[in-house]
């Protein structure tokens, strides 16, 4: 029988992580400071995309350690929300830091970096973990999908935020200074409202999301149990094989999806000369249209199944990703095979850009929020946290790869259309992988058969 939700105010606050750290991704990680980094705190745009995909290597590496064997501990003890909790306060701790990194001050900036993206990537596992708590096989690509969007509605205030009272306006708030003279304070302080908008909004999931008492006395003998049950369930995983598979198609098109959040500001950046103006403007359109598609494909997600919705957002993102690499080139190759008067004016490298970007936006959070449904719909109900740590392994476990690829190549061919051109592989053996995944099954196999079909 299916669970009911007995307490949509659960939900919300759920949901609300999702509101809460996803500026994090936005403006550290993917469109203010990363670009930041590349082209102010790095010495070049070349070695600063580099040097920035190492330290996304290191982060990926630390999170596939890491995430299974917490989440077996908390599995045992209970220490989901603690450790949710920890994992938050090092974010925010970590963001803070930022703001006092100086142009030149390279390795200070990617350690703090990295400590940031590491409380951030673990947060998220537990959070994950309670989707199972709050919906059935019905509801749970909507609610799936409802914090998603939600989230992106959080990125998308937070940038604007950065972006009026910043970035753009002469007069940054609080009279931070603008400009080399001035160190960019008042790009460098982007971080400090990441920090305070992940402390405030993320209070709601602390308060009003339920778990089961921690069993804090006892935490030395979890610890010592945990390795024991990560191994267990390793061995378990064996009898799901439907989640082997989905999650070993995951291993792969999750990496295009890192990537292409690691490094897109940078790319448009480095490769098509957009300004800060011009890439939070960018991030600001990315945040409205990913949010409302995890909203509307929620709803799709219900409908046809998470398989066939992540394979529709597969095959969207790797139209996107062959319309960024042609993107600086397709103009002058049209001009000289149509002649020049034949291709319209709007069809700029820029536009072309921006389209790609469009499509990125529209189907990334989709292919997020479905995959984080399908995972609950083949999980166990007392494997929840387990089964999500192993769901952030197959996130990161090799999430390296792409990055460190990114930063071979466009070093190899010194240049990122190079980098950016590995995503679309990523993407296709992620689809074909994902062709051999029985959903019905799946759900029959972790006892959460599809009600009604």
């Amino acid at each position: 029988m299916a669970k009911k939700i007995e307490n949509k105010g659960e939900v919300l606050a759920w949901s609300m992580y999702d509101f809460a750290n996803q500026p994090f991704t936005n403006i550290v990680v993917t469109f203010i400071y990363g670009t930041f980094f590349t082209t102010v705190i790095a010495s070049d745009e070349i070695s600063g995309t580099q040097q920035w995909s190492y330290a996304v290597t290191v982060t990926a590496i630390v999170v596939a350690l890491l995430s299974p064997l917490m989440g077996a501990l908390a599995d045992r003890g209970g220490y989901r929300k603690t450790f949710m909790f920890i994992f938050t306060w090092l974010t925010v701790l970590a963001s803070l830091a930022l703001y006092f990194v100086l142009p030149g001050e390279v390795l200070k900036a990617l350690i703090w970096f990295v400590i940031a993206n590491v409380g951030f990537e673990m947060g998220a596992v537990f959070c994950n973990a309670y989707l199972p708590d709050i919906s059935h096989s019905k509801n749970i690509g909507r609610i799936s999908g409802y914090g998603w969007s939600l989230g992106y509605l959080g990125g998308l205030i937070a940038l604007a935020l950065a972006m009026v009272f910043l970035v753009q306006t002469e007069t940054p708030l609080f009279g931070f200074g603008k400009g080399e003279a001035n160190a960019y304070e008042n790009i460098r302080a982007t971080s400090l409202l990441v920090a305070v908008w992940f402390a405030v909004f993320s209070i709601p999931t602390f308060l009003f999301l339920k778990d089961r008492k921690p069993d804090k006395k006892a935490l030395l003998k979890n610890v010592k149990h945990t390795l024991k049950d990560f191994k267990q369930t390793a061995k378990e995983l064996r009898s799901y094989p439907q989640i082997i598979k989905f999650l070993l198609a995951r291993l792969v098109y999750n990496d295009g999806l890192v990537t292409i959040f690691a490094f897109g500001g940078i790319y448009a950046a480095g490769s098509l000369d957009f300004t800060f103006d011009e890439i939070m403007i960018m991030g600001i359109v990315l945040n409205v249209t990913a949010g409302l598609g995890s909203f509307l494909m929620g709803f799709l997600d219900d409908r046809i199944g998470g398989r066939t919705t992540i394979k529709v957002t597969l095959l969207g993102l790797m139209i996107a990703i062959a319309l960024a690499v042609v993107a600086p080139d397709l103009r002058p190759w049209l001009q000289y095979v149509l002649g020049g008067d034949a291709v319209p004016d709007y069809l700029t490298s820029k536009n072309i850009f921006w389209a790609a970007a469009v499509l990125i936006g529209i189907f990334s959070g989709p292919n997020q929020a479905s995959s984080r449904s399908l995972m609950a719909r083949f999980t166990p109900e007392e494997k929840k946290n387990e089964f999500f740590g192993f769901f952030a392994f197959s996130g990161k476990a090799t999430a390296f790869i792409g990055p460190f690829l990114f930063g071979v190549l466009t070093v190899m061919f010194d240049s990122q259309r190079a980098g950016i051109s590995i995503i679309f592989l990523f993407f296709l053996i992620g689809y074909i992988l994902l062709h051999r995944v029985n959903e019905p099954l799946g759900m029959s196999q972790g006892g959460n058969p599809l009600e009604g079909k």
